[in-house]
């Protein structure tokens, strides 16, 4: 039983998601510091303020918040587009540099027919 705990401890996918998962981390206190450190000040330069949460309004006597939407709404667009233009971009173009020639990108649906044909034809 130890064995196969060690062996289950010991797989190529634990070890893989244990690794994207403290890189990721290191992602996002990466991406949080951009944000707050660079974008936010010039949400602040151009608004006025980073901190949107005392905006209200009442409705028979029903508060609404939407100031902490806003705030809400403006970090997650700057997270992504960090995300987008300083990661999913530069790996893009990393993985486009390193690709060998005539390799092309396959749709799922076109994988799952050649995999089919080449099935089909192992039954011969």
């Amino acid at each position: 039983m130890l064995r196969e705990f060690r062996d289950f401890l010991l797989k190529g996918n634990l070890i893989a998601l244990a690794v994207a998962f403290v890189i990721g981390a290191a992602i996002v206190a990466l991406v949080n510091a951009l944000v707050g450190d660079l974008i936010m000040p010039i949400v602040a330069a151009i608004v006025g303020k980073t901190d949107f949460s005392s905006l209200t309004f009442t409705i028979h006597k029903s508060v609404f918040k939407y100031g902490d939407f806003i705030s809400a709404l403006i970090a997650f667009v700057s997270i992504a587009a960090a995300v987008f233009f300083f990661v999913v971009k530069p790996v893009d173009a990393v993985k486009a540099r390193f690709a060998k020639p005539g390799e092309e990108e396959l749709s799922d649906e076109e994988r799952r027919h050649r995999e089919l044909l080449s099935a089909l034809q192992g039954l011969k």
